[in-house]
């Protein structure tokens, strides 16, 4: 199939995709049981990578911003660039990317395996929904926790940037915790948090989407599930660049 056509096709399925699995949840039945299921496993199990990648991210932007801002004397604003830094742009990317290659791929996998051992056509044949049943949970565990995990990383990030410059270049805590109080707006945090939820949907419907697509047994499992990673990846990406640019003219927009 031509590229264009293949993405075109594929964009038309994820969409409609995602159309049915929210259609699905203001009709009974409602699997609230497997959304929470979902949120723990995507939250809790993901919390302890989230919060490594954060804090040693923070860490890693003190140590080497610090000398430069040192050499213009304005290393009393360290604060201020990590906590911009990581609240407007590598917190949501880093935990969406996080979040993409250990939740992802176990969505991709999971229901791969669930096609070509046929018990997706057994839950079709007794009646039962797939997209309502597997999808609608996974999507709206991913959006609901995304944000959350998200701040988590944000807060371990500035404790790791605090840290490395409090101790590595003797900075006094007061000035760094006053640097990140003066450096975070409001706007910083709505973007902050509107990020990870359209990032929790582009992982969700992509991930549930290779792997219901699945084809070729075994081996194609794998294919979906490399292919679910690096697609959502690349999606986040991207899409990140023209969501801060909309994000930005309507926060300007609301200023006049």
């Amino acid at each position: 199939m031509n590229p264009l056509k293949k993405f075109l096709f594929e964009l038309q399925e994820i969409s409609y995709l995602i159309w049915r699995a929210f259609y699905g949840l203001v009709k009974k039945p409602r699997y609230i049981a497997e959304t929470v299921h979902q949120m723990d496993l995507i939250g809790v199990g993901s919390l302890p990578i989230v919060l490594l990648t954060g804090f040693f991210t923070g860490g890693v932007l003190i140590l080497q911003t610090f000398p430069t801002l040192q050499y213009y004397s304005i290393q009393d604003q360290s604060g201020r660039s990590v906590a911009t830094s990581l609240v407007r742009e590598l917190g949501p990317v880093l935990t969406a990317l996080m979040v993409s290659g250990r939740i992802g791929s176990a969505i991709s996998a999971e229901l791969g395996s669930m096609v070509v051992s046929q018990q997706i056509d057994a839950m079709r044949a007794l009646g039962t929904d797939p997209t309502r049943k597997l999808v609608s949970p996974r999507i709206v565990a991913l959006i609901f926790m995304l944000p959350l995990l998200t701040v988590a990383a944000d807060i371990f990030g500035i404790l790791g940037g605090g840290i490395v410059a409090t101790t590595l270049f003797n900075q006094d805590t007061n000035v760094f915790v006053t640097s990140v109080r003066n450096g975070i707006t409001t706007q910083d945090l709505i973007g902050g948090i509107i990020k990870p939820l359209f990032f929790g949907l582009i992982i969700g419907s992509i991930s549930c989407y290779k792997g219901l697509s699945t084809t070729g047994g075994t081996v194609g499992v794998g294919r979906s599930t490399t292919s679910a990673v690096v697609i959502s990846s690349i999606v986040v990406i991207v899409f990140d660049f023209f969501l801060s640019k909309a994000i930005q003219t309507i926060l300007d927009i609301g200023r006049i």
